[in-house]
């Protein structure tokens, strides 16, 4: 195995395939409410990354939806996806956690968050959550460079991002870390830099994103005016191969891309082929001889 899938880590763990219920649990963001910035990141819509997921229903609805259609897994993840999931008082976060474990077959939580919106009260109820099921916090960095994250609009600086850490491993939460390949300014160094951080703070698992152009969001603007231009498919890979050679062996490749919702794709056209990019990730490593880690210094 050139790199550590999600799929063989929650093989070993549940001892079969588990499934992922995504789950909108009715949060917003404080870079869209008006706390530190309106309108998101500049990447991002109305819906945040649960462009698919239903709204108008419950925490508790849209598991019970979920299960009244069949599936071949027999173990879940419910994961917590668009915008700040850990965004309220903790009365609403510990009853709206509780209502998506309402079947035996959900075996872990997994919560979509910010490195700023994780308080000693927030980390209090997730302490708590963990006691009764496996819990992981998946925080949206996307980069360390603090100049990046100004132009996409993140909100918060990479320091949140380094406490976060500090605080979670100190009550024994797991988190994983969202990075972006592609974004405005950023090159090779830019990439570099920002891997060799999140690898020095050893996360349990990190997601790859390529930025991608979503129809109505700010990026569009950018891109159709000429001041954006999307990663080509070549040198994605390229960034991909060389992310995984600097993490640690042990971190859990959640994601190797992303995927745009149906119908909102502008660009690049490529990021519709996303079985041919994993494929190609893989034979371009074990023709080369690599596997994850090579790169990692401890």
């Amino acid at each position: 195995m050139v790199f550590r899938t999600f799929n063989s880590y929650l093989k070993a763990a549940y001892h079969t395939e588990v499934g992922k219920i995504c789950i909108d649990g009715g949060f917003t963001c404080p870079n869209r409410d008006g706390t530190k910035g309106v309108g998101g990141c500049i990447f991002c819509g109305e819906r945040g990354a649960g462009e698919h997921l239903c709204a108008a229903m419950s925490v508790r609805e849209q598991v019970e939806d979920y299960f009244r259609r069949p599936h071949r897994q027999k173990k879940f993840v419910a994961y917590f996806q668009n915008f700040t999931n850990t965004y309220a008082s903790p009365d609403v976060l510990m009853r709206r956690y509780t209502d998506a474990l309402i079947d035996p077959r959900i075996v872990a939580l997994a919560i979509g968050t910010r490195p700023d919106c994780l308080g000693e009260d927030v980390l209090d109820v997730l302490s708590a959550i963990k006691e009764r099921i496996d819990l992981w916090v998946e925080l949206g960095l996307q980069t360390t460079n603090d100049d990046t994250a100004r132009r996409i609009r993140r909100g918060y600086a990479t320091e949140e991002y380094l406490r976060a850490c500090e605080r979670l491993r100190a009550r024994g939460i797991p988190f994983a870390v969202h990075l972006m390949i592609g974004l405005p300014g950023e090159g090779t160094d830019e990439l570099r830099t920002t891997v060799d951080t999140v690898a020095r703070t050893h996360p349990f698992g990190v997601k790859l994103h390529g930025v991608y152009v979503m129809d109505g969001t700010d990026l569009q603007a950018d891109y159709l005016a000429g001041r954006y231009t999307p990663i080509e498919k070549d040198a994605y890979i390229e960034a991909v191969i060389d992310t995984l050679l600097r993490l640690p062996p042990d971190t859990v490749i959640l994601r190797l891309m992303s995927d745009c919702p149906p119908g909102r794709l502008v660009a690049p056209a490529w990021n519709t082929d996303k079985a041919e990019v994993h494929a190609e990730i893989r034979r371009r490593m074990a023709e080369r001889g690599l596997t994850q880690g090579m790169l990692f210094t401890p």
